[in-house]
């Protein structure tokens, strides 16, 4: 875990210790930036008592080391922690096994082609092996290592830019080394086969919101986790302590993670990894996060009044869960430049990102990923003329009721809601 000592402990590294302790891994923690003469250590360890990091200066068990990332200053002790962690987990690796490891990132070079970062967990990756990532195979026709240098082989531990893939594979698959390339392009079309079939069969958010609430009915040691999101950390905190009065025998409630913020993809992957359910108050999931969470599955449920987030999660606990309202996404317009008109006050130029936006529809502002207000649209036109809705990928202005507060950048959500029964 690499925290700035200048800067000390950000939401991104709260996010990161969420992950890892999602993952059961030990943390090794890097205090970079001891250069600098803003540079603060033990600041950045009382900071990380906060969210259950004790570091063996302040009478805890996890690691920590003061490095430079510019002097290479401390990256020795490091290694020597890393390497005396590995010691105790019993971390090994057999370098004449076949290869594998995991993809880090994978892009289409316009030059090189198809090429992916991975990093070789066991085995030794060597030039010509035959290799499948996921669904795509390949066959190594050459590596580099972090300076861009050619290398012929990579042992474990090791990093290598890999060229040779069939096509892009995704970051985080799995890879191996393979006999050859027709079991690489036999094992990589089984496994699209597989991915097709499971896709087909994703559960949706409702469907894994009735399994959970199931087992919550009917389990002795009842475990639901969550994830909390909110637009102030005073309303966080609020949120954070209620929760913790919220009691039942034999179940529990597990906050796998709080932060400030909009609900984006990390928080998803998170949810998606430890079968969490996503509670937002005031905020909003962005675009790319909301279609992962449909994609995926998982449920994420937003409010703009704390006791109506708390009687949820109560409800849930004890398997049960009473009529709801159930949104739709109508459209978003992104707020490309304001105006004013006597008429209407402001008036926000948009580009209608996706659905589309109709006239006297409900809508939210939201505004780096938290909503500043909600309300309905009183006007929606393209060039001089007011019009019905306008579809994604059209520009238009748009005009909302009582409310002139809007700034480019702005998200304009349009939504409607219906009211179901779940049980």
């Amino acid at each position: 875990l690499v925290v700035a000592a200048n800067d000390g402990v950000m939401p991104q590294t709260v996010e990161a210790i969420n992950h890892a302790k999602a993952a059961g891994v030990p943390i090794v923690v890097a205090i970079n930036k001891m250069d600098l003469e803003s540079a603060n250590a033990n600041n950045v360890r009382a900071q990380l008592t906060e969210h259950g990091l004790v570091v063996e200066a302040l009478g805890g068990d996890v690691l920590s080391a003061e490095v430079s990332g510019l002097t290479g200053k401390g990256v020795d002790h490091l290694l020597e922690y890393i390497d005396l962690i590995a010691e105790l987990e019993n971390y090994t690796a057999n370098p004449a096994a076949r290869a594998s490891g995991t993809v880090i990132e994978a892009q289409l070079d316009s030059g090189r082609g198809p090429v992916a970062t991975v990093i070789v967990q066991r085995g030794t990756l060597r030039r010509g092996d035959a290799i499948v990532a996921g669904a795509v195979a390949g066959r190594v026709r050459a590596m580099f290592d972090e300076r861009g240098g050619p290398v012929e082989e990579a042992s474990p531990s090791t990093p290598v830019l890999v060229m040779g893939w069939d096509d892009v594979p995704q970051a985080g698959d799995y890879f191996e080394a393979v006999e050859d390339d027709r079991a690489a392009r036999a094992l990589a079309a089984a496994r699209h086969t597989e991915i097709r079939d499971e896709e087909l069969v994703m559960p949706s958010a409702a469907q894994r919101l009735t399994a959970l609430l199931e087992d919550l009915r009917t389990a002795e040691d009842a475990k639901l986790p969550i994830i909390v999101k909110a637009d102030a950390h005073g309303s966080l905190e609020a949120i954070r302590e209620a929760v913790a009065k919220i009691l039942r025998d034999a179940g529990r409630i597990t906050v796998v993670h709080a932060a400030v913020g909009g609900i984006n993809e990390n928080d998803v992957l998170l949810a998606e990894t430890t079968g969490s359910v996503i509670f937002g108050f005031n905020v909003r999931p962005d675009a790319k996060a909301r279609k992962i969470a449909e994609k995926a599955g998982v449920e994420i449920r937003t409010y703009r009044i704390i006791y109506e987030l708390l009687d949820d999660i109560e409800a849930i606990l004890v398997g049960r869960l009473a009529p709801t309202e159930v949104e739709s996404i109508l459209g978003s317009a992104e707020v490309r430049v304001t105006f004013r008109a006597p008429r209407y006050g402001t008036i926000a130029g948009s580009y209608v990102t996706e659905g589309e936006i109709p006239r006297g529809a409900r809508v939210r502002l939201v505004r780096n990923g938290v909503v500043v207000h909600d309300g309905v649209i009183a006007s929606v036109r393209r060039f001089k003329d007011d019009v019905r809705s306008v579809a994604a990928g059209f520009e238009c202005g748009i005009a909302l009721e009582t409310f002139r507060d809007i700034k480019e950048g702005d998200v304009i959500e349009a939504y409607q809601v219906r009211e179901v029964a779940r049980t």
